[in-house]
């Protein structure tokens, strides 16, 4: 059962809540003194600790930042009176689940209770909040607590010891490169080079040039033979990002290269064995780039071994707090100043929709942490348009209800035909084609 940590200095508080969730199944602990409750939470591994805001000679955030410091999967619900609901979310945005107002029913409390243990069940599945865990497989720039994030990661761990093709999609700013990078630090070859190419920022003329290097004399300016991108990277990992970019004569190239293992300098016919893995990344649909002749069908399925669909932020709100706190620290030791969010900010930061992904968040906070110096960052410091303009889609486009609805409908479809992709397509009343393709966005398996 789950383990709780009740903390109110009122003695007999403290144990009526102890009561009610021993008499709902948890296991219990109480503290009555908040150094005790601080130690308890360092050195025991609790999955809800219920903590009150007014301890006496210590406040309840203390608690709440030394319990999420020592374990970050740990769920923490504060108590609040009426006249501390401001203290309450400020505990919030420092990473607390959930408050409870006292008074409180018998059914509020389980029920919370009840939510904020499930959320721990589920983020720590495989640790993939803990920061060993983190530390272990280098996912400490991989930020968030959500559903998608906790499958990608895992995902992650079971494919990097392989030598599997990777494609990762996902609009500009999810995150691809990260992932890639991910990878290759948790795969036999972390050692070797790990070796990023823009595609889109190579022109045609140079592009098998510097991939796959050039003899001397090979054309003009070719002074001397070099070597190429594919060769320096021996034994690593071969990053293509924006792998759409390439024109289709590179591509049938580069189809050869990774089915044979080899690549050919420009102006020579000696192939050069490479032992290389390939990540490739787009932002593009590739099914409809084949559709449209702008990219080989052969390379696609070279390329889909392994697939990584990135989730856009609009999709993923619950991880906009984290994230904000975590690029607000790391402008804050770059520009050696202490600013810090506002009221309400955070919670205008998780409804914005975010069209540019993570690194336009990445970007807006940068951006205000220059300009407000020591200060506070407001909501007038941040390019978010004010709640009253939105459509009330309860913090969702059009858009987002529409992908949800799909996505509902398709694992809906799934379960009744046990898996069959074409009984359920049939069902649906679409192509087994559009079936898959939906499932691939949505990174449904079944």
């Amino acid at each position: 059962m789950p383990k709780v940590l009740v903390v109110d200095d009122q003695k007999n508080m403290c144990r009526t809540v102890a009561m009610l969730l021993r008499g709902a199944g948890y296991e219990v602990e109480e503290a009555t003194d908040p150094n005790v409750a601080i130690d308890l939470g360092q050195k025991g591994a609790y999955d809800v600790v219920l903590t009150d805001l007014k301890l006496g000679t210590r406040d309840g955030i203390d608690v709440l930042r030394a319990i999420k410091e020592a374990s970050p999967m740990t769920e923490v619900i504060v108590m609040t009176a009426f006249a501390t609901i401001e203290s309450a979310v400020e505990a919030m945005r420092l990473g607390a689940y959930d408050y409870i107002q006292k008074p409180f029913s018998e059914q509020e409390l389980l029920v919370k209770t009840a939510k904020a243990a499930e959320n721990r069940r589920l983020s720590g599945t495989v640790s993939l909040l803990a920061s060993e865990f983190r530390e272990r497989y280098k996912f400490e720039s991989i930020i968030g607590r959500s559903a998608p994030i906790r499958e990608i990661l895992g995902r992650i761990v079971k494919i990097a010891p392989t030598d599997a093709t990777v494609l990762i999609t996902g609009e500009s700013g999810t995150g691809k490169e990260l992932v890639a990078r991910a990878i290759h630090a948790n795969s036999k070859r972390a050692q070797r080079p790990f070796v990023p190419v823009n595609c889109a920022a190579i022109t045609e003329t140079l592009l098998e040039s510097e991939l796959f290097g050039h003899a001397r004399g090979a054309f003009t300016g070719a002074v001397a033979a070099r070597k190429g991108l594919f060769e320096e990277a021996e034994g690593g990992t071969f990053f293509f990002d924006e792998i759409a970019e390439t024109p289709m004569s590179f591509q049938a190239k580069l189809l050869r290269a990774i089915q044979e293992g080899e690549v050919r300098r420009v102006g020579e016919n000696k192939p050069i064995k490479v032992d290389i893995r390939i990540i490739a990344a787009t932002n593009q649909d590739l099914l409809e780039s084949i559709a449209e002749k702008r990219f080989r069908q052969d390379l696609y399925y070279r390329l889909n071994v392994a697939r990584f669909q990135l989730p856009p932020l609009r999709l993923r709100r619950e991880d906009v707090p984290l994230l904000a706190e975590f690029f607000l620290d790391k402008f804050n030791r770059k520009m050696t100043v202490r600013a810090r969010f506002g009221d309400g900010v955070v919670e205008a930061l998780a409804q914005h929709d975010f069209p540019g992904n993570i690194r336009e968040l990445e970007n807006m906070i940068e951006q205000a942490v220059a300009l407000v110096g020591d200060g506070v960052v407001s909501r007038e410091d941040l390019p978010i348009a004010p709640p009253s303009t939105r459509p009330a889609t309860g913090g969702k486009t059009l858009a987002d209800a529409v992908d949800v609805a799909e996505r509902q409908a398709i694992e809906a479809a799934l379960r009744e035909c046990d898996g069959s992709r074409e009984k359920a397509a049939d069902l649906l009343g679409i192509s087994p084609t559009t079936l898959w393709r939906k499932m691939t966005r949505f990174g449904i398996t079944f």
